[in-house]
């Protein structure tokens, strides 16, 4: 079987972790990935711990969230980050400027029309109510509807805090206010009835347990990744003796075996960002 090519280690972001890259062979910018998400997972804990609802006002953990989310983007990206901020400050501005109902359709052209162009630009450079009336929205509809706008440091905080701005996962607005605000626990306990479950006060529910399972996911998925792409490479797809000597339902199967090795990458990621996230929050559902 074909040795496949050595990663190339370019990346916009930082070159902090060059060295690692080198040693592991990973691509620096899968490094930085990492780096970041196991950064905010710790930072998570000292978030729950230092920086609760007790102990600091919501502006405060808006702004910590906000600048952590930041300079992870930068970190990871670079100056190719300025796109996320570019976005996020015209759609706040159409949220202040636009009228209810039209809100998201502005929203959408702004960010498919800054997408499109970001992506035929790469070729040369390297909600829940949608506008509806109240009597309209289903019960989980409007719940989950933002009726007054955000200032400008709540909406910098949901969209660029620390655990979502790499990998999400991006958790509902209301529920992410409801955070910050220290609110989130005893919303989802009055969902559950708590007093009938034997609680005589709001419990401070511990994320541990959670969290050492999702780890566990996420390890299974990086030893899975890294086997399956070391012994069915990608690149062998494109190998001329591959294509010339290798029956067609062969290469069909090997290409099905290569895709699906593919996939712990991702759950590796979005599973990593997921413990990280119930850190932040402290609920393990």
């Amino acid at each position: 079987m074909a040795e496949a090519p050595a990663v190339p280690h370019r990346t916009t972001g930082s070159t902090l972790l060059h060295p690692l890259s080198a040693l592991l062979g990973i691509p620096l910018d899968q490094i930085n990935f990492v780096a970041c998400q196991l950064f905010a997972l710790l930072a998570a804990f000292w978030f729950r711990i230092y920086l609760g609802p007790s102990h600091a006002s919501s502006a405060v953990r808006h702004a910590f969230a906000t600048l952590f989310g930041i300079y992870f983007a930068v970190f990871c990206f670079g100056w190719y980050s300025i796109h996320l901020f570019v976005l996020v400050l015209m759609n706040y501005g159409i949220m202040n400027m636009a009228s209810i109902p039209n809100i998201h359709r502005y929203s959408f052209v702004v960010a498919m029309g800054y997408l499109t162009l970001c992506h035929i630009s790469r070729i040369y450079i390297f909600h829940y109510g949608i506008g509806r009336q109240a009597e309209e929205l289903t019960a989980e509809q409007n719940r989950l509807a933002v009726k007054t706008r955000p200032s400008l440091l709540e909406y910098l905080s949901y969209l660029l805090n620390f655990m979502s701005i790499i990998a999400g996962p991006c958790s509902n607005y209301k529920d992410y206010i409801a955070f910050i605000e220290g609110r989130h626990v005893h919303m989802k306990l009055l969902e559950v009835n708590w007093k009938q479950k034997g609680y005589d006060r709001l419990p401070d529910p511990s994320p541990t347990g959670a969290v050492m399972y999702k780890l566990c996911i996420t390890l299974i998925s990086l030893v899975l990744f890294l086997t399956l792409t070391k012994n069915f490479p990608m690149a062998y797809i494109i190998d001329n003796e591959f294509l010339d000597k290798t029956p067609f339902l062969t290469r069909l199967g090997y290409l099905y075996v290569v895709t699906q090795s593919a996939k712990p990458k991702y759950y590796f990621a979005w599973t990593l960002g997921k413990s990280g996230y119930i850190t932040y929050f402290c609920n393990e559902s």
